[in-house]
């Protein structure tokens, strides 16, 4: 049963402050000893691999109950390393964690049911972890992306495994603060099925031709804050998911997501998909800057990877030169529908989007304003719209779907603003 506006909303801004307070009121107090990299050998020259000395500062401290790992000005090249509970990695001004430049230091390993490569930094049933300061993660990701660009058959999860930049999995209460994150072989920040999670003052950097190098990639996780981000990467600024495509299940939700004072640069933009077999509720996503994105607010899925998604607030928003200002479409990787498609049978992976709110929002120098786009058997439900003012060369496309909202202009520079296509139900005034 689909909420009603005003009950949804007193629901999303209920969940948005549990979320909050879930994640914020862990004081990490653990974090009052100092385990020194140096003490164990680290060398920090940018040359000789830290790898062993870094490990055994962080086991140190963890064997002690708990402490802080900090990172002094210098380049620690290292391999793969596992954070533990009650850990905080802290690099200082002028501190860089390097990934090895070997690929055979990255192991196999099973990530998302699929072969893949142990990520730089990971921690795995695992709680109280912070990862903080003003200095660098950098994942050394050039030599991975050559090598992806190079097979035809590129694919993005288990086909050519590159090693992710940060992943925790099936962790609670983790603090990602104050660092640069950077140049990951392909995702950069993952929380997997991880409980209480606060991104802060980051800044999430790759080129704006990197493969799949999203910034970060909350998968089946609830009660995350991200605040304050600066992303600029080749793939997603955000991408929330939950489920692989095709999934037998079950797989859990993401939810209580929260997403504040953003500013997104290339990249792919915010999205909640494709990956959506577990289902997405609960997200609210405000004050957020768009500049040069592909797509700014993007929900996508298909028939192959869905399930229930809705209950998302987006609220004042900007957007400069974003080629398509508001994606949403049941149909990915395609945007519109075939013509005359009938319905198919619904079944477990059916999308079914509804409860949708989109506010204050300007965008300009936008090639399309926007796709709502529902499947026949799965319509769209209870997208509202209100004081949206959007330039582009194209307009609004809607099918199958529920359109309500007042104070929405849109203009473009060729065709009609609004276009309703089959099963379009619009009501804006």
């Amino acid at each position: 049963m689909y909420l009603q506006k005003p009950l949804m909303r007193k629901l999303l801004f209920g969940s948005a402050i549990a979320a909050c307070f879930a994640v914020s009121s862990t004081s990490f107090l653990y974090a009052a000893k100092t385990c020194n990299p140096q003490d164990f050998g680290a060398k920090g020259d940018g040359k000789s691999k830290d790898t062993v000395a870094l490990q055994s500062a962080i086991d140190a401290c963890a064997a002690q109950g708990g402490g802080t790992v900090r990172f002094t000005a210098g380049t620690y090249v290292s391999a793969p390393l596992v954070l533990k509970s009650n850990v905080t990695m802290r690099l200082d001004k002028g501190a860089k964690l390097l990934g090895s430049p070997d690929h055979g230091d990255y192991p196999p390993v099973t990530m998302f049911h699929l072969p893949d490569l142990q990520p730089l930094l990971s921690a795995a049933n695992a709680s109280n972890i912070a990862i903080e300061g003003e200095g660098t993660i950098d994942g050394n990701g050039e030599s991975w992306w050559y090598e992806v660009r190079a097979v035809k058959d590129k694919g993005v999860l288990g086909n050519h495994p590159r090693p992710k930049l940060i992943y925790f999995d099936h962790c609670k209460n983790v603090r990602v603060e104050g660092v640069t994150i950077q140049n990951s072989p392909m995702w950069q920040l993952v929380p997997y099925y991880t409980d209480g999670m606060v991104i802060r003052n980051v800044r999430i950097l790759a080129p704006q031709h990197s493969p799949n190098t999203d910034a970060i990639d909350p998968f089946s996780s609830s009660n995350i804050v991200i605040d304050r981000v600066y992303s600029d990467v080749g793939d997603d600024n955000i991408a929330i998911k939950s489920g692989p495509i095709n999934s037998p299940g079950p797989d859990d939700p993401s939810r209580n997501i929260t997403i504040t004072d953003c500013t997104f640069m290339h990249g792919h933009g915010l999205s909640i998909g494709s990956e959506l077999s577990g289902g997405a509720q609960n997200i609210h996503a405000e004050r957020i800057h768009f500049e040069g994105t592909d797509q700014g607010i993007r929900v996508k899925a298909n028939r192959d990877r869905g399930n229930d998604v809705g209950n998302f607030v987006f609220r004042d928003i900007t957007m400069k030169d974003v080629k398509t200002a508001i994606l949403i479409s049941e149909y990915y990787p395609n945007v519109l529908p075939p013509e005359n498609e009938a319905p198919q049978p619904v079944g477990r992976l059916t999308p079914h989007f509804h409860d949708i709110v989109i506010e204050n929002v300007t965008a300009t120098g936008s090639k399309t304003a926007g796709v709502i786009i529902g499947l026949p058997e799965s319509p769209v439900k209870n997208v509202v719209l209100n004081n949206i003012k959007i330039s582009a060369e194209e307009g609004l496309t809607i099918s199958n779907a529920e359109v309500t909202g007042k104070d929405v202009v849109v203009t473009p520079q060729k065709g009609d603003a609004i276009t309703k296509l089959a099963g379009a139900k619009v009501d804006l005034r």
